[in-house]
């Protein structure tokens, strides 16, 4: 069986860029730019809770960095380094094993993309996790926090709503999908996208922002408690996949688009007066950006479906404790 050190020299070590100092020492040594703070952040990936044991490894490799880029996404940051901690079982540390390879391409790939530099980590054996820490550069004036909500603010959303949710609940034979369908929902779930020149490019429209990742109306609540403001959204106004609409208004479709999770999409609000500057910015990016509600006085979130009603969910979003 190799070593930690093997491991790490055949499938993570290789230059890092912007970097003083990287793989190879106690510490890794980076410079920020002049006039910048640091963003930090880090995500858990444990076999069993976030992933099936038996999933490419190529696309958790990808999931695992894109978790963490789309943190950095939410304030605005420009992502620069990273370092990862893999707890490997011996089967997969193995000499004949191709799992490392794969998962080290398809976390190099994304990182590449985004210009992100792996400077160090940990690898120890154990049962399958994955734990990423993400730093990036950021104003600190300009970075965007989940405390700046505003009255009359809109709420917009990134993308679409639900599929990374639908892709789940069929894995787990809780919905059968056709073909069609399946094909289109299963790489939000898997390969998700980070929106990090979202991020950049919403620094000086939004007054807050947030990653969906626990699911909507748990991470917009995050915004809403934080900035002490109340906020309704409308069910026929998110946008979501034709798969996912196919089974709208059904308790299990109402739960993955507003309490799913996994989406990995920005949610922001913007003053009112800039909607057209917002859906310049769609046009630019080529990203459908969707207003879906507003932010008012008062506490807390309310979601109306198109007759005017309440929706009321048992669950909000994911709760790693309670799940």
């Amino acid at each position: 069986m190799p070593s930690e050190f093997d491991l790490i020299r055949r499938h993570f070590a290789r230059p890092a860029s912007h970097t003083l100092l990287g793989i190879g020492d106690d510490a890794a040594l980076i410079t920020p730019k002049t006039g910048t703070a640091l963003a930090i952040s880090t995500d858990t990936l444990v076999c069993g809770k976030h992933f099936f044991a038996d999933v490419d490894p190529c696309t958790l490799g990808h999931k695992s960095l894109a978790v963490n880029l789309s943190d950095m996404a939410a304030m605005g940051a420009t992502p620069r380094w990273c370092l990862l901690a893999l707890t490997l079982p011996e089967h997969l540390a193995n000499n004949d094993s191709s799992w490392l390879t794969d998962f080290s391409r398809g976390f190099f790939t994304l990182a590449d993309k985004h210009q992100v530099a792996l400077i160090g980590g940990d690898t120890t054996a154990g049962p399958l996790n994955i734990g990423v820490q993400i730093i990036g550069e950021i104003a600190a004036e300009h970075a965007l926090r989940r405390s700046g909500a505003q009255l009359d603010d809109d709420i917009w959303v990134s993308g679409l709503i639900g599929d990374a949710a639908l892709a789940l609940q069929h894995s787990l034979q809780h919905v059968c999908l056709d073909d069609d369908d399946l094909a289109r929902c299963m790489p939000a779930l898997l390969t998700p996208s980070a929106r990090v020149e979202l991020g950049r490019r919403l620094v000086g429209l939004a007054h807050s922002a947030i990653d969906i990742s626990d699911g909507l109306m748990a991470d917009l609540g995050h915004i809403l408690e934080q900035s002490g403001k109340a906020g309704v959204i409308y069910l026929a106004d998110i946008p979501c996949s034709t798969a996912l609409q196919k089974h709208l208004p059904s308790p299990l479709a109402l739960q993955c688009l507003l309490a799913g999770g996994d989406d990995y999409e920005l949610c922001f609000t913007v003053p009112s007066d800039k909607r057209s500057k917002i859906i310049a910015l769609s046009g630019d990016l080529n990203l459908p950006l969707t207003r879906i509600g507003s932010i008012c006085p008062g506490t807390g979130l309310v979601v109306k479906d198109p007759e005017g009603s309440t929706v009321t969910l048992e669950t909000t979003g994911y709760d790693h404790f309670t799940a």
